[in-house]
């Protein structure tokens, strides 16, 4: 198993969707690279700790690349917006891709490269970063959107209804 971090957002929804997606096999949502140790939400959100909202996602490298994998997370964020997805503002909410594994630093600058053509004209804000430190949400943050479905999600339901069409070309 292979594994990345993805910033988006509130991780509520990202966590859901990704955890949607073949060859996805387990996602956990938390805190990464900010710069205290073992920070809780309400740290996150009230104090200076940098912190993103992140989700990390173990996926299965026969089932899904992680060009493919990096091209459905861009598919849900908007790369341009920094500091903000949806109506969550904050330096939690950034975006971000950060990655463990050295062996996918050129693949995602590559993607980069391709995502700044792409928006060609305006400033690309999602951070590409080695993960520096990464700590579990707790609980009642995991897995929140199937356990409250009426949750609040920056994720658009057309991006959802795309998760077969998504699965069935991987």
């Amino acid at each position: 198993m292979k594994e990345i971090y993805f910033a988006g957002g509130c991780f509520w929804g990202v966590q859901k969707y990704m955890s949607m997606i073949k060859g996805v096999v387990s996602t956990e949502a938390g805190y990464a690279n900010g710069k205290t140790t073992n920070p809780t939400y309400r740290d996150v959100c009230f104090m200076d700790t940098d912190h993103a909202e992140a989700v990390k996602i173990e996926y299965d490298e026969s089932i899904i690349s992680l060009k493919k994998l990096l091209w459905v997370y861009f598919d849900i964020i908007d790369p341009t917006t920094p500091d903000q997805q949806g109506a969550d503002i904050g330096r939690q909410y950034r975006t971000g891709v950060y990655y463990t594994d050295p062996s996918d630093e050129a693949i995602l600058k590559e993607e980069f490269e391709a995502l700044k053509q792409k928006y060609k004209g305006q400033l690309v804000v999602t951070e590409l970063k080695k993960l520096e430190n990464y700590f579990p949400a707790e609980d009642e943050h995991q897995n929140f959107l199937f356990k409250n479905p009426k949750g609040y999600c920056h994720i658009g339901k057309s991006a959802f209804a795309r998760i077969e069409e998504i699965n069935n070309s991987i």
